[in-house]
């Protein structure tokens, strides 16, 4: 078992205070937006078994199977194939959406046989694995899931009372459900940006005037002036989390993080199709291609079982779990198929004989046996196999 030194993401959507309020340190004044623990070549944790510090994924690269498990190995190929992270939203994170497995495999293949740098800024396919993701809050957490019922968002949309907003209102009350979503998010991602940022300002002052339910998305404009990715994210259900629910993304499914702190896990992969709320490249056709349009429900997650409490989803690459810890509590035995990462957001559990504090993580490679013991509260990612 390994305890892990993980890098701080300073995105400028991050907040300043969450992260260092959890880990117990003084902010620095700069955002600090995702803690990274696992194996992502982007900034992969870090370790020491006496010889020197070094990565996690040379580690695991040195000896996948004794790392990971021979079953994980066979199943998921030679690396860890989740990477677990603290994210704190203090800004709105980009209204995005991502591949399925075959999308990411055949878009990756295209652009490399393109010749598309992997750093350029309109490359959609960083690699070829699919990204779907759970976000579970630690804070009350706000977000955008899922879309909404064409005729809910036809009304919140009039509502504002903009005149440019009409035609949009107009087309979802029009056509089936699918096929207005569509062709709205088209026409507003394709609008003439002069046009849409006018749009924009109007429905972004409304909203803010009439607050209720159009809250959420007053304060949209202010991060991204003129953006028709504030248009796009009324035709989203707005999700607000309490501490212990979660929230599972799959692929096509539209998201954007609003605010507030929470343990994330996902598939290890960068691929993302951004909507808007960025500066960043969006790539219309492309976008059409990933999203799925059909209107849903955002699920709520809440943990299921008693000792370990399992935020259960259809994804075999990634599995999270909290133990909450009680005092006097026996200790629990973790199983030692796979390997896993511990990480504790509260109080002063020990995993073994390693004591841990609130934003510390350890890494426990397959075949070793833990015990969790102590008072607190530990989230346990793993891979199902």
């Amino acid at each position: 078992m390994d305890r892990l030194t993980n890098t701080i993401r300073p995105y400028a959507w991050g907040s300043t205070t969450a992260i260092p309020a959890l880990l117990g340190v003084e902010p620095t004044g700069e955002p600090q937006a995702e803690m990274w623990m696992g194996a992502h070549p982007g900034a992969p944790s870090r370790l020491d078994r006496g010889a020197g510090e070094t990565t996690l994924a040379d580690t695991i690269a040195a000896d996948p199977e004794g790392e990971l498990g021979a079953a994980a190995v066979a199943r998921f190929g030679p690396r860890l194939p989740f990477l677990l992270k603290l994210l704190a939203a203090g800004a709105p994170l980009s209204l995005q959406v991502h591949p399925d497995l075959a999308r990411a495999r055949a878009g990756f293949a295209d652009e490399e046989s393109r010749g598309v740098p992997l750093d350029a800024g309109h490359r959609n396919y960083k690699d070829a694995n699919h990204k779907p993701e759970l976000i579970c809050a630690l804070t009350p957490f706000d977000g955008l899931c899922g879309f909404r019922r064409p005729l809910e968002a036809a009304a919140l949309l009039e509502g504002l009372g903009v005149d440019s907003l009409k035609p949009y209102a107009d087309l979802l009350r029009a056509h089936p459900e699918e096929a207005a979503l569509r062709e709205v998010l088209t026409a507003v991602l394709t609008a003439d940006r002069a046009e849409m940022a006018r749009t924009v300002d109007e429905a972004a002052a409304a909203a803010q005037r009439l607050g209720g339910p159009y809250a959420p998305y007053a304060g949209l404009v202010h991060h991204y002036p003129g953006d028709p990715g504030v248009i796009a994210a009324m035709l989203l259900n707005h999700v607000r989390l309490q501490p212990g629910e979660a929230m599972f993304l799959g692929a096509g499914i539209p998201h954007a993080y609003l605010d507030g702190l929470g343990v994330e896990l996902m598939a290890n992969s960068d691929n993302v199709l951004r909507c808007g709320l960025t500066p960043k490249h969006v790539d219309v056709p492309e976008l059409l291609e990933v999203v799925d349009f059909r209107p849903s429900e955002p699920g709520l997650l809440r943990p299921e079982g008693g000792g370990e409490e399992v935020y259960e989803t259809p994804i075999d690459e990634f599995r999270l779990s909290r133990f909450v810890l009680a005092p006097g509590a026996a200790p629990h035995t973790l199983p030692d198929t796979a390997a896993q990462i511990l990480l504790c957001t509260a109080g002063s559990p020990k995993a073994g004989e390693l004591a841990l504090a609130p934003g510390e993580s350890v890494f426990v490679p397959a075949g070793e046996q833990v015990e969790l013991s102590g008072t607190g509260t530990v989230f346990r990612a793993t891979v199902v196999v």
